[in-house]
């Protein structure tokens, strides 16, 4: 609705300035007919200005001899102050207009993000933020981004018009609270500076304790000081490419799987699922019933070693944690049936 009444507003500048010039254009062109050649261009134009400004001097152009001259110079007053009137008052509407629109947006934006729960939010939306925020879009995750530059962000939230989005400092307080940070499942700071991330971590972790922090590092050197400024985990893309190159070449079939599965259009993912006591004693069959899309690859307890590809009479334990390769939907469904279950 305010789109559309900025587009309006817009679309009526457009037209009385188009007016005004053609108002313009008569107006030299009709001076330099009733003037004769004895009168340049410029003075016409002059004319058809002073006319429409109503700035009072003499008449450069003599029309007199005519006796419809001075008719024609009242015509080009009453069109030309009249156009100009409408398209200054235009003007001020649409900056006033777009001023509400941007606030009415801000408003309306903040609003959807305050009714958060467990959500995530990505800290810097470059090249490596986009294809987090796609990885958790995919996989069904809800998404706030924060980038200081609305270059980015109206880049990404051009493909992906249903992002929620903050255009700030992600290092400021104020901006990972308005993003939701207390009730925030994790951060990622993926900023392109690594003393920006290290001070997302530390920030984002004294604010909420509770919540999961993984951040970006170019240099593996900042990797020790930004996780104990509160990293969980530190990922240096730089390093984990140069891994990925070379299992590309000594274990090809294996980058074709992964490959395959980040691309395919089911969504195929690895998955974490918790186990909570009040499911222990359970055998591991109870999570197959009814769901299809999920595959059960390895368990893990405590601190003992995963156990890879466990049977289906494996014995669930108290925080246990599943391997899972299943899709978003699946997922959903695996996590309705823990909770039917317990």
């Amino acid at each position: 609705m305010v789109e559309h009444q900025e587009s309006k507003v817009v679309r009526n500048l457009l037209i009385s300035l188009l007016g005004l010039v053609a108002v313009f254009a008569i107006g030299t062109v009709g001076y330099r007919i009733l003037g004769g050649e004895q009168y340049s261009w410029v003075d016409c134009f002059y004319m058809t200005f002073i006319t429409i400004a109503s700035i009072g001097y003499g008449e450069i152009v003599d029309v007199t001899q005519y006796e419809y001259g001075r008719l024609f110079t009242v015509f080009i007053g009453i069109a030309g102050i009249g156009l100009l009137g409408y398209v200054l008052s235009t003007f001020v509407t649409f900056m006033l207009e777009r001023d509400l629109n941007v606030s009415w947006r801000r408003k309306k934006m903040q609003n959807k993000i305050d009714q958060l729960k467990n959500h995530y939010i990505v800290c810097g939306i470059g090249l490596v933020g986009s294809n987090v925020a796609n990885e958790l879009g995919a996989t069904g995750r809800k998404t706030v981004i924060v980038d200081s530059d609305m270059g980015n962000i109206n880049r990404y939230v051009g493909s992906h018009p249903e992002q929620l989005y903050l255009n700030g400092d992600a290092t400021d307080n104020d901006v990972l609270l308005a993003a939701g940070v207390m009730r925030a499942k994790g951060v990622f700071a993926v900023a392109h500076d690594d003393s920006a991330n290290l001070v997302i971590s530390l920030s984002a972790k004294q604010l909420n304790p509770n919540l999961r922090v993984v951040a970006r590092c170019h240099d593996l050197k900042n990797a020790e000081k930004t996780r104990r400024a509160g990293a969980d985990e530190v990922i240096s893309p730089d390093y984990s490419g140069g891994l990925s190159i070379v299992s590309a070449m000594v274990r090809p079939n294996v980058m074709s799987f992964l490959d395959e599965m980040f691309k395919t259009e089911s969504n195929f993912r690895m998955e974490e699922i918790s186990i909570s006591e009040r499911l222990a004693g359970k055998p591991l069959k109870a999570l197959y019933h009814g769901n299809e899309d999920c595959i059960v690859l390895a368990a893990k307890s405590g601190q003992q070693s995963w156990r890879f590809n466990p049977s289906s009479d494996h014995i669930l334990q108290g925080n246990e944690v599943l391997m899972v390769m299943t899709t978003p939907e699946g997922r959903s469904r695996l996590k309705e049936l823990l909770q039917d279950i317990a």
